[in-house]
């Protein structure tokens, strides 16, 4: 009989992080013998559902669905295994202190003291920018082009970009894509609106979950992805929170054959003759396979879990060099009963709700975290899930909040004081909007950017694994030697967010790894 601790597989996948779990589906569906390895008692990653108090429950980092791949929705069929969703086509609704709020639905948007002008520009500038998610859209499908060793395949890639640009565009659209991809998002919305309220919002979305303010060169790049992959950035509320994503996903790969192991850290990869042929977990046990893939960052795989002697100086050095700074704090409040906002019915709070009132603010609020200091008025994303999915809670509500700008490394640290205080400041900021906002919380948590990375591995604190920049995307993501998901070492793979496409709930970057392991076994 063969020793267990010896076992061979086809492929061993580090970490059950969604994409983790979608590449797993992918190779067992192609007939690999696949084990997914898990840190942790319960997969998921960072797309978890986890417990606040007395049972109460809330997605603990994502808390929206909006980039899920198409493909790896149909072609896993993630419906089957689970995943319902409890609110599609979420509104967003920008607040404004004197309850006259902003409203946007698809591609239209509405308030009491917006022009007609900027009204019509905003559907035609929106129209514009599907166009050109839609011409990007496909890249979230295809590995990154190997712009050194071009093969076939690459080239027709290459011409299929080039076509839609061309002719899918048109000229004079493709001439303006080309002058916008490499602008900040204030620049971009200053040449088409004037209304503050509505060029705040739009430029808290080129911000979200990013290091950058409205003034930062290339955001607009940041908020055209938001629309390149997923249903034109419509944003979902899944049923039971974001923890029963990835349980679908898990129960596909299950379905198609790979084994899962929870409660089994990797500790080590094997390597032999500059070629992987195993990983050690911490309790000893060794596990045998010649095709290792690491659903990690890029970082953690290259210098904590393989090791630098491995590699070569250089890809070291840049391996170090990938930006992965955290901006985003996650806020997850409690409530006995709803909120009272100005304005807004209790069906309005079925809404995405969006605290950013011009770019101006959206600006003076990351400018603290560039001196390591959380911002004095932040920046925020308020859902309260409860609403639509009562699973989460059999009395009061969940509120959750993603919040800008909170650095990775506070000057002075978080302590238990310095968190308590940015707490404090957050519902402030909540209180200017839902005056009754303290009278109604029951408990109350913030997530900095540290917690996000102890708790989930997040380098940084960053969500998306590396820092979504036009020096950090396509064949240049993570770094030009690993963008094409194979590590400069024989057998080792990346299919994590540090890989293309990046992050998001999206499983774009485990199903492309997937697709490219199995090329290269062709």
């Amino acid at each position: 009989m063969t020793n267990n601790s010896m076992k061979k597989y086809d492929a061993v996948i580090i970490g059950a992080g969604h994409n983790g779990l979608v590449c797993a589906a992918y190779l067992a569906k192609a007939g690999k013998n696949v084990v997914v390895l898990e840190a942790n008692e319960q997969v998921g990653g960072a797309a978890v559902t986890g417990e606040l108090i007395d049972g109460k429950k809330t997605s603990i980092c994502a808390h929206y669905l909006n980039q899920l791949n198409g493909k790896v929705s149909s072609e896993l069929n993630l419906t089957s295994h689970g995943l319902k969703l409890a609110a599609t086509d979420v509104l967003t609704i920008a607040l404004n202190v004197d309850g006259d709020h902003l409203r946007f639905n698809g591609n239209t948007v509405q308030s009491s003291n917006i022009s007609e002008e900027d009204t019509a520009n905003y559907t035609k500038f929106m129209s514009l920018i599907h166009e050109y998610a839609t011409t990007l859209g496909f890249l979230m499908d295809e590995p990154p082009l190997d712009i050194f060793n071009m093969d076939f395949s690459d080239k027709m890639t290459a011409l299929k970009l080039g076509w839609k640009l061309r002719f899918g565009l048109g000229a004079e659209k493709m001439s303006e894509f080309l002058r916008m991809i490499g602008m900040n998002i204030r620049d971009v919305l200053d040449d088409e609106f004037d209304h503050e309220p509505l060029k705040g919002a739009m430029s808290f979305d080129a911000v979200l979950g990013t290091h950058t303010g409205p003034y930062s060169a290339g955001n607009f790049f940041t908020f055209l992805y938001r629309y390149a992959s997923g249903d034109r950035g419509a944003l979902a509320i899944p049923e039971g929170g974001m923890g029963t994503v990835t349980s679908a996903m898990a129960k596909a790969a299950k379905a198609n054959g790979a084994e899962i192991r929870t409660a089994a850290k990797v500790k080590s990869v094997n390597v032999e003759n500059c070629a992987v042929s195993g990983v050690v977990l911490e309790n000893g046990e060794e596990i045998k396979s010649d095709c290792i893939i690491s659903n990690a960052h890029i970082r953690t795989t290259v210098l904590d879990i393989v090791g630098t002697k491995y590699f070569e100086a250089d890809f070291v050095k840049r391996t170090t060099d990938v930006r992965s700074r955290g901006g985003a704090a996650k806020l997850h409040i409690v409530l006995k009963k709803l909120p009272e906002f100005k304005g807004l019915t209790s069906d309005d709070l079925k809404s995405r709700l969006v605290i950013a009132p011009n770019q101006k603010e959206v600006e003076h609020s990351f400018n603290h975290i560039k001196y390591k200091e959380y911002s004095e008025k932040p920046i925020m994303e308020i859902s309260i899930p409860s609403l639509v999915d009562s699973s989460l809670t059999d009395e009061g509500h969940i509120l959750n909040a993603t919040v800008q700008f909170a650095p990775y490394d506070l000057k002075g640290g978080w302590t238990a004081k310095a968190k308590a205080d940015f707490l404090n400041k957050c519902i402030d900021r909540i209180a200017e909007y839902a005056p009754n906002i303290r009278d109604v919380v029951e408990h109350a948590e913030i997530l900095t950017p540290l917690d996000l990375e102890e708790r989930f591995g997040l380098v940084g604190g960053n969500w998306h694994h590396g820092e979504l920049t036009l020096d950090q995307m396509l064949m240049l993501r993570p770094v030009p030697e690993a963008s094409r998901y194979a590590l400069p070492l024989d057998g080792m793979y990346l299919c994590g967010a540090s890989a293309h496409p990046g992050g998001g709930v999206m499983g774009a970057a485990g199903r492309n790894a997937a697709q490219a392991i199995l090329k290269g076994d062709e």
